[in-house]
């Protein structure tokens, strides 16, 4: 009787790339968080987001995010004040979606829409009243039960 192998079959090779972005979670001293709308050059333009960006080539994804929010809101942040919180990974179509997700407690300057965004600091309890790009949904409900414990 021939053995049973538990060989699975092998992921076909896809054309897809993988496009590895960030985002920050910027928390203020309210337990209010910071949603920016897309610009209107953007997919998904008008929608509400969590700032952040493309990893650049020869960046951490903690550098990406602190040169998003420099360029994107006029903050000062540091590598280091990065904290990771969770990663999404999303099927957009003609490539998959990695998002690094942050919080951010701490940062210099005060938030402004350099591209032309609209800037909303919102109470956890509201996120879900604000429309969002498919990967930024999943993370309400665990940004919400992690704001909660404080």
């Amino acid at each position: 009787m021939p053995h049973p192998t538990n060989q699975h079959p092998k992921p076909q090779p896809t054309n897809r790339r993988t496009l590895l972005v960030v985002a920050a979670v910027l928390v203020n001293d309210h337990n209010e968080v910071l949603l920016a709308t897309r610009p209107a050059s953007k997919s998904h333009a008008g929608l509400w987001e969590f700032p952040g960006g493309k990893v650049e080539q020869n960046e951490s994804p903690e550098e990406a995010l602190c040169r998003e929010l420099r360029e994107e809101l006029g903050l000062s942040a540091k590598p280091s004040q990065c904290v990771p919180f969770r990663f999404v990974s999303e099927d957009c179509g003609p490539f998959h979606l990695l998002m690094a997700v942050f919080i951010l407690r701490a940062w210099e300057g005060t938030p402004q829409g350099l591209e032309g965004q609209q800037l909303r600091w919102v109470a956890p309890a509201e996120l879900p009243a604000h429309a969002m790009p498919a990967p930024d949904e999943p993370l309400i409900a665990p940004l919400q039960a992690f704001l909660a414990k404080g």
